[in-house]
């Protein structure tokens, strides 16, 4: 599924009309009856008593029946029953917030599909009716004369406690900045209501393209996106305030996306397994043997933070890579030595601290010499002369690179242009930054980095020929070719210390086995999401998952 901007979805949009010749005024009904279905798909779900918060039962798990549209609230496909019936229809009455614009003119749609349906429906505008253009004023005229009523803000008084849901139908994609006037009069009182929200295609006040939620910005129970899936509702804080997300064709040809340039596409499996040719089954072959896997060197580790390269290697081991060396400082080796029987330890750096020195950069080229694959940066610390030592092996290795924690600190040391500047290596590298270690790479504020991580990942992952995996939640994958990758696994309970070595060891070990960069990166950030939700569901509670616990899960 691909990702859109506000500015690719109206090109998308506009090509449909134009090109394809396919009626703007058709487009608005299929999204109004998208909106209306889900609409009743709420009420009979609030009938049968049917929890409809954002989260997923605790535990849950795809081999527990939950097929992965995303983590807790994160998109999925849905499909919806045509038959817009209920049981007790006059039961519910709802209030249809409508904007001056196309989206007003979605909401205008469901409501005379709702009014049909049997529901008690009021229009409230947020300007007068006769500001309505377009497509949107022919709706509005349909629904005036099936004598749908109507209030406008600031001429009727709204009453939102005689209502019993809402739908947010106010500001689309088009909308720049923070709602005013009547508009952020009517999110408040919305909000402040405490009646379900379905929003039309984004909640008004969240920003479509970095996720940015504005004051006011509507907090939805359910978003009901049209036709593609919007950046701003799989990054937070946008993905909060969307509550759960469902996807609707409304007439758009998906395939339109890629030549009005997206890029950007959700990571669930069936694109691991169909666009990039990952073997997601991890078939091993019968006659196969530990060379056959490859063999990951790992330069991690201090004496302040042995687990750290504990963790990598053992996660390697466990993403299927053959054989792993761990090269560590000589200090520290007698306190790991038998820690994990299956990993190989070759001291690399001299000293009687258990740090790490400039000098040791030659004894991890050698060492690389005969591995398949250089991790390195878990638990390195900071030593005199690191930024040279890392670009050493940045230039002295023709073997896949992936840099990690106080690796990626060294590197920012060098500038943003760092990368570039070192030059364009044979193998390829992998960078796995948290937000911090991104906007040191960047030299940007953190807060930053987070409103547009999509962007800021993308952006670099281009300019400096790297693939950049921008960790946290809604994991942002990003290619060298400018192609990006959200993931749809894992849980807010990963956050926990080791958990990136655990990534690194996983991606390091899967680049071993031959996989390319991007299907590494992109197989070892879903894997890893897997992991962690085993290892909630045999925890009982994602509060209490350790790093240890998602490589045992893998």
């Amino acid at each position: 599924m691909y990702i859109v901007t506000a500015e690719q979805m109206r090109a998308v949009d506009e090509h449909t009309i134009r090109e394809l010749g396919i009626p703007a005024l058709s487009l608005m009904e299929n999204a109004g009856r998208a909106i209306a279905e889900e609409v009743i798909r709420l009420c009979r779900q609030q009938e049968a008593g049917v929890c409809q918060c954002p989260e997923p039962p605790r535990g849950a798990d795809r081999q527990a029946g939950r097929v992965h549209g995303g983590p807790p609230g994160l998109p999925g496909f849905i499909a919806a029953d045509p038959a817009l019936v209920m049981k007790r229809p006059r039961d519910q009455h709802w209030y249809m917030l409508i904007g001056k614009g196309n989206n007003g003119g979605d909401g205008l749609v469901a409501a005379r599909h709702l009014v049909e349906a049997g529901l008690g429906v009021t229009l409230v505008y947020a300007d007068a009716p006769e500001a309505l253009r377009g497509e949107a004023a022919v709706q509005r005229d349909a629904a005036a004369k099936l004598g749908i009523p109507a209030l406008v803000h600031g001429r009727e008084a709204v009453d939102f406690s005689r209502c019993t849901g809402i739908v947010d139908a106010l500001l689309g994609t088009g909308s720049r900045g923070a709602p005013r006037d009547s508009y952020a009069a009517l999110i408040e009182a919305a909000n402040g209501s405490g009646k379900p929200v379905v929003a039309a295609d984004i909640p008004s006040g969240l920003d479509a393209d970095t996720g940015e939620v504005h004051t006011p910005c509507i907090q939805a129970k359910v978003t009901v996106c049209l036709a593609l899936l919007k950046r701003g509702l799989v990054q937070y804080p946008g993905a909060s305030a969307a509550g759960r997300i469902v996807v609707r064709s409304i007439g758009i040809p998906a395939r339109l996306a890629p030549e009005h340039g997206a890029s950007v596409r959700l990571l669930t499996e069936e694109v691991l397994r169909d666009d990039l040719g990952v073997d997601t089954g991890r078939v091993r072959v019968p006659d196969g043997h530990k060379g056959t896997y490859g063999h990951v060197l790992l330069a991690a580790g201090s004496l302040p933070m042995s687990g750290a390269g504990l963790l990598a290697a053992k996660a390697a081991l466990r993403a299927g890579c053959g054989l792993a060396t761990w090269a560590l400082p000589a200090a520290l080796l007698p306190h790991v030595v038998g820690s994990v029987p299956e990993v190989m330890l070759a001291a690399a750096a001299e000293g009687p601290g258990g740090e790490w020195n400039a000098a040791s950069a030659d004894a991890v080229l050698r060492l690389a010499e005969s591995r398949d694959v250089l991790a390195t940066g878990p638990g390195l610390g900071r030593f005199a002369g690191d930024t040279g030592w890392l670009r050493s092996l940045w230039q002295g290795t023709d073997r896949p690179l992936v840099i990690d924690a106080d690796g990626l600190n060294m590197l920012a040391d060098a500038g943003p242009d760092g990368p570039r500047v070192w030059g364009k290596r044979r193998a390829a590298v992998v960078l796995t930054p948290h937000p911090g270690e991104m906007a040191r790479l960047l030299r940007l504020p953190t807060a930053e980095v987070q409103r547009d991580r999509i962007g800021y990942a993308a952006r670099y992952a281009r300019e400096q020929g790297v693939t950049l995996v921008l960790k946290g939640a809604r994991t942002v994958i990003a290619m060298p070719t400018g192609e990006a990758y959200v993931n749809t696994t894992g849980h807010a309970g990963m956050a926990t210390a080791g958990a990136g070595d655990v990534l690194t060891g996983i991606i390091a070990g899967l680049l071993a086995q031959g996989l390319g960069a991007e299907q590494a990166a992109a197989w070892g950030v879903y894997l890893h999401g897997l992991a962690g939700e085993r290892a909630a569901q045999h925890r009982g509670d994602p509060s209490a998952v350790l790093a240890g616990d998602i490589v045992e899960a893998l």
